[in-house]
């Protein structure tokens, strides 16, 4: 079943494709300051609320030498508007309403589907007031900033809520789950692999990878299929040490961009250092679970006992953004441990497709973010936010938008420290083993149109 059409219609340079763009994440759509650049229909995908619907950025509407708006002045966009479930009409904040615009508005009205006047440009307080007079068109109206991303989640949940979305059917999901090995030269990467692989009693067929020298290998335990993706052979002869670390970034680079889950080797001898940190701080920027593996324990406790809880509070100290990751000591030359590794990322790739029910999301708001005097957060500054309410917009890893008002003139966010007590409370509740949580805020601004 086809992806419910919005259109972006307007006259020409008042940032349709800009917001087009925006809201896409792509850029599809040539943006400049000579009118008319977009000519033809131009489609893309918009994700939002973990929904997905079809958006078209049609040409600026321009009126010919007989008539202020005739039939044909819609050659390129008569069809996206006849098809379309809704409507986003783009109009220039600063310069105001033009006849032109109100040619468009008489109409749009004729056409009898939903429109929302997205008010393009309004960066400041004192033009989204003056926005206010496109009001007298008839639609909802939105203040937003296509350039810099003001108002662009008022603009989807009025969209989104005039929509119809398909019956869900469930998507295919791969079961394969992409499991990359990461970390430094020489920390026993290649090892753990063969380990894993050795130790289980699989079929396994070698296929090529996407990255040049590196061999994904398919993998299946208990029913569960794993594609591994191998970062280790990186190292080659007559390549300084220099020149190994930072083929050894590159590579787990490359890989993370694919990956699922992580395995973070670390050598236990040499304890964690700054690469260490490093290539781990790339697997949360990309948002994949990650697993840290302590390798070469077995030659550790040969030395010393009981070591493992201040190697733990050391490696915690440097990983700070990491505390979520569960630690596991490992042999790979052994074998020690390494069957504990499999079912952890297993657990973790079911953890980062979690989704939350609203009611159970709406509880979780209720119980520890909703305060007796209004849910006011802190802010950088002295103002306070006041959060409206949670929802999940995403998963892979999951994702979560709070939307807030308030804070007077200030335009400073959710403080970190409010930021991170979120994050803390969700894991409380929902766990989310071994995976990053995204939270983005999303500030509400007053007086927005009402449909």
């Amino acid at each position: 079943m086809s992806l419910p059409l919005v259109a972006i219609v307007g006259r020409p340079n008042v940032g349709k494709s800009t917001l087009f763009n925006r809201l896409t994440g792509t850029r599809k759509s040539i943006v400049g300051d000579e009118p008319g650049i977009t000519r033809d229909r131009i489609y893309g995908e918009v994700e939002w609320k973990s929904k997905k619907f079809e958006l078209v950025d049609t040409g600026g509407i321009v009126p010919d030498d007989e008539a202020i708006i005739p039939a044909n002045i819609f050659k390129q966009a008569s069809f996206a508007i006849e098809q379309c479930e809704a409507i986003i009409w783009v109009v220039d904040a600063r310069a105001g309403a033009i006849p032109l615009d109100e040619e468009i508005g008489v109409f749009l009205r004729n056409i009898g589907k939903p429109v929302f006047i997205a008010a393009n440009k309004a960066e400041s307080r004192k033009v989204e007031e003056e926005a206010a007079e496109f009001y007298q068109f008839g639609f909802g109206l939105i203040p937003i900033s296509a350039e810099h991303g003001n108002g662009i989640g008022d603009l989807l949940d009025e969209v989104f809520e005039v929509l119809e979305f398909p019956e869900e059917i469930e998507e295919e999901k791969s079961k394969d789950i992409k499991l990359a090995i990461i970390g430094r030269p020489n920390v026993g990467k290649s090892s753990l692999l063969n380990k894993i692989l050795g130790e289980e009693r699989v079929i396994v067929s070698p296929i090529a990878g996407t990255t040049r020298d590196a061999i994904d290998t398919e993998l299946t335990v208990d029913d569960q299929k794993y594609l591994l993706i191998d970062t280790a052979g990186i190292r080659r002869k007559g390549k300084t040490t220099e020149m190994a670390e930072k083929l050894s970034v590159v590579m787990a680079r490359k890989a993370l961009e694919r990956a699922d889950v992580a395995i973070m080797v670390i050598d236990a001898i040499e304890g964690v250092t700054n690469l260490d940190a490093n290539i781990a701080g790339y697997a949360v920027e990309s948002g994949c679970s990650v697993i840290l593996a302590v390798n070469k324990w077995d030659a550790l406790e040969e030395k010393e006992t009981n070591t493992i809880y201040e190697f733990e509070r050391n490696l915690r100290r440097q990983m700070k953004f990491l505390d979520w990751s569960p630690m596991v000591t490992i042999s790979a030359l052994t074998g020690q441990r390494v069957t504990n590794i499999l079912p952890l990322v297993k657990k973790a790739y079911e953890a980062r497709n979690t989704r939350v029910s609203t009611s159970k999301l709406n509880k979780f708001f209720e119980e520890n973010i909703l305060q007796p005097k209004g849910g006011n957060a802190p802010t950088p500054g002295a103002a306070r936010l006041h959060i409206q309410y949670i929802t999940q917009a995403g998963i892979r890893p999951p994702m979560f938008i709070l939307f807030t008002s308030g804070g007077g003139q200030s335009k400073a966010g959710l403080h970190f420290s409010y930021i991170r007590y979120v994050e803390n409370r969700l894991r409380d509740e929902f766990e989310f083993f071994a995976t990053p949580i995204k939270l983005v805020e999303r500030h509400k601004s007053k007086g927005k149109g009402k449909k």
